[in-house]
């Protein structure tokens, strides 16, 4: 849009961080301040007309500010910056919009930079212009002084060769001053006296905390206590004060593949993971421990080198642990024993496999130099990093998944580029490999895998394409759409209540909606339409137990053996229901609870929440919400609603896989909640560009923490198809029409069909014989 404009509007204030030279007091001194402001406006009427009544004036000026850019810096403020500064947009009625910028212009120092022998034989001029993306309404002030004080002593102690390294050294340096996620800076560098005829030469440089993992930091960072990183939402507040921090002597950080292709796959690397963890297996050493604290999604490959054999699931984690690696590699062979590992031919069929990838930055060979020749000789012996992991894509996409920017200790590369290398022939990657989803049998008998853990058979599970969201997948075989059928077992639901809420309409319902093409049932005890009755807990239970007990009671074999869902944010509910045989967790609150801010009831609900779905290994379904559905609709602090819902439900969804106790990342899939504390133009957003919700990046370059997640959308029957509706359309002489849920039918249609068309992996329907062959023709068209 056109805007208006004021520039250096210059003001004598008094600021509270000093001047050039602060008082010895620290007391405010008075300096100049230049303000510049930015309205935006559109100037073509008073363009075309050069009528001056259509330009900017105070009664305009308050209708159309729906947003301010100010920004104020101070032309003196450090005696080797020519200014510092603050850019803001505002909101009209208070808040700010997007991050602030804080910008240092011409950092002066004097430093050895340059190729030529004679810019290495004397110092020369740099100066650095530093543009700093901070995260919204940081409480305390931004260090200048600080800051410039330690970009100049750290320049000035370098020799870089290049420009470019020199500028993105003073990026990390930047970066690991302040500290803050989600952080970025801009360094522009300069040589003003380099060239004979030009101003000067200069590069510039964006980059984010991501960018310098350095080595085994790169996995200290991803695994800190508590488990996540400061998020709009103040979770990782709440629950260092519900839970504490945890302390121990753990000071390693080892990267595990796990694989799988004989026997009941999924069940063999749940029970390897929960060995690991028994306390009795692991202790080869007095005071040895071992912790999972992030994994990988789970995917399905053709075997490699030995084709003859089933296909693998493949997947990672990462394990902090004190033990050292010789004993780590024992420990390892143990727990392949206890799973049920034979001997096999090399790269044969196994029920069990287990490799260490990383460990730390560690470089470890234990054959004798003259047999390290090739990697032929590898029996009995341990090489770290792994020597072939660098070839292996169902290796390497694992590890991307936890670790994108950790660079490899010996090929000096990070694994998002080992990864890019071994794509450079299909972008897209293997046709034959997908993403998995295991679903496990809770109303089957658990094996038993040590003597305080068992775990669950599996019953079925699903395959999405590599790419979440992606309509060019190379494997569209293994794309298809799943649908979860809606069931309703309340009195009041917005659309059907009363109407499911007996065990023969529920099992009648389920039943028409299997042989209709359902790929789980979604079993619900209370509404969250807005103004419905509260219902206890016990109540809930009620409802929903009796209904999933008697489905897999049913005479009808395919009625007895759906995966279902329950639909709750209760824990006791949710326990309840997985007893009763219950596949999957439904949870709108993504488990905070309904409470909106955040408080300590929401950290207790998301600890037990969190522990009963590592307890029983279930998929669950998180969903982002604000409350009561009808509330909290502004996104303005985030720029636009697609990033706002991603930074709220990422923030939970990394406390809920990272750090010890964490669920299985395969076993997580996303929703972005539409209806749900969303205007109508923010819930249209939300479907039109599902894409982004899973893609790697954020809108303004930052790492997306919903990045790969597979996403359900359902909208079936909302209120905002409603509201769209009834709005007339002056163009047709439409007058609108007022609509019941029940008749929203090809409204839903419309928003599946483009929710599809977006690569969403899962839709929530009412409907499914209708909606049923929107799916499969909209998957005929899309994927």
């Amino acid at each position: 849009m056109d805007s208006v404009r004021v520039e250096d509007l210059q003001l004598i204030a008094s600021v509270a961080d000093g001047a050039q030279w602060p008082s010895a007091a620290g007391a405010p001194e008075k300096q100049p301040i230049l303000v510049s402001l930015e309205i935006p406006h559109d100037l073509r009427g008073a363009a075309s007309a050069d009528d001056i009544s259509q330009s900017v004036n105070y009664g305009t000026l308050s209708r159309i500010l729906s947003s301010l850019e100010i920004a104020v810096t101070k032309p003196r403020a450090l005696p080797y910056v020519e200014s510092v500064g603050i850019t803001s947009r505002l909101k009209r009625f208070g808040g700010r919009v997007g991050s602030d910028r804080f910008t240092l212009r011409g950092l002066a120092c004097i430093l050895i930079v340059g190729l030529n022998s004679c810019e290495r034989e004397d110092k020369q001029d740099v100066r650095f212009d530093l543009t700093i993306s901070r995260e919204l309404n940081s409480a305390s002030p931004f260090p200048f002084r600080a800051l410039g004080r330690l970009l100049r002593e750290a320049a000035e102690a370098t020799s870089f060769v290049s420009l470019e390294s020199l500028a993105s050294f003073v990026a990390e340096r930047s970066l690991g001053f302040i500290k803050e996620h989600r952080c970025r800076v801009t360094v522009r560098a300069s040589k003003p006296k380099a060239l004979v005829f030009a101003g000067a030469a200069q590069v510039e440089v964006v980059r984010s905390s991501s960018d310098y993992y350095p080595g085994h930091l790169a996995i200290a960072r991803i695994t800190l206590d508590p488990p996540i990183l400061p998020g709009p939402l103040g979770l990782d507040t709440l629950l260092k004060q519900e839970i504490g921090t945890p302390t121990g002597d753990h000071p390693k950080i080892a990267a595990i593949a796990i694989g799988s292709n004989v026997g009941d796959t999924f069940a063999n690397i749940e029970a390897a993971l929960r060995l690991l963890e028994d306390p009795a297996l692991v202790s080869s050493r007095p005071g040895a421990r071992a912790e999972i604290v992030n994994t990988s999604f789970l995917y399905e490959t053709e075997p490699m080198y030995v084709a003859d054999q089933p296909r693998f699931i493949n997947g990672a984690f990462l394990l902090r642990t004190n033990i050292d690696p010789p004993c780590l590699l024992t420990v390892l062979k143990s727990v392949e024993a206890a799973v049920g590992r034979l001997p096999s031919i090399r790269n044969g069929p196994r029920a069990i496999d287990l490799d260490i990838l990383l460990y730390d930055d560690a470089i470890i060979d234990t054959r004798p130099e003259c047999e390290r020749v090739n990697f032929d000789n590898l029996e009995g012996h341990l090489v770290v990093p792994h020597p072939r992991m660098a070839e292996r894509e169902f290796v390497l996409r694992p590890l991307n998944d936890m670790l994108s920017a950790y660079v490899h200790p010996t090929l000096k590369k990070t694994i998002r580029q080992l990864l890019d290398s071994v794509l450079k022939s299909n972008p897209l990657g293997s046709p034959s490999m997908v993403r998995v989803i295991p679903f496990p049998d809770t109303s089957a008998d658990g094996i038993p895998v040590s003597s305080c853990n068992s775990v669950r058979p599996t019953a079925t599970h699903w395959t999405f394409p590599l790419c979440p969201g992606s309509r060019l997948s190379s494997n569209s075989l293994h794309s298809k759409t799943r649908i979860m059928a809606t069931l309703n077992v309340t009195p009041d639901s917005f659309s059907d209540g009363a109407t499911y809420n007996t065990i023969p309409a529920a099992l009648s319902y389920a039943a028409a909606s299997l042989s209709a093409g359902a790929d789980i049932i979604d079993v619900g005890g209370y509404s969250t339409r807005p103004g419905a009755a509260f219902v206890t807990s016990d109540e809930e239970t009620q409802r929903v137990r009796p209904v999933i007990e008697a489905i897999r009671a049913s005479d009808s074999a395919k009625v007895r053996s759906a995966v279902i869902s329950v639909d709750t944010f209760r824990p006791s509910v949710a326990r309840a229901a997985l007893a009763a045989g219950a596949n999957c967790i439904n949870d709108v609150y993504a488990f905070t609870g309904p409470g909106y801010p955040l408080t300590k009831e929401s950290a207790k609900s998301f600890v037990e929440m969190r522990q009963l779905a590592r307890e029983h290994a279930v998929p669950i379904v998180v969903m982002h919400s604000r409350g009561p559905a009808a509330t909290n609709k502004d996104y303005g602090a985030y720029g636009n609603v697609i990033d706002g819902v991603t930074l709220e439900l990422g923030e939970k969804v990394e406390a809920m896989v990272r750090g010890p106790g964490g669920v299985r990342r395969w076993l997580v899939i996303v929703d972005p909640g539409v209806g749900f504390s969303k205007t109508v133009p923010g819930n249209l957003d939300l479907i039109r560009n599902a894409t982004n919700l899973t893609s790697d990046m954020l809108s303004d370059g930052a790492p997306n923490p919903l990045r790969g997640f597979p996403q359900l959308v359902g909208a079936s029957r909302k209120s905002f198809l409603g509201m769209i509706l009834a709005e007339p359309d002056s163009e047709s002489e439409y007058l609108g029409r007022q609509t019941e849920p029940r008749e929203r039918g090809w409204a839903t249609a419309a928003i599946v069909a483009c929710a599809v068309q977006q690569g969403v992996e899962v839709v929530r329907v009412h409907d499914v014989l209708e909606l049923g062959d929107v799916v499969r023709i909209a998957d005929r068209l899309w994927k």
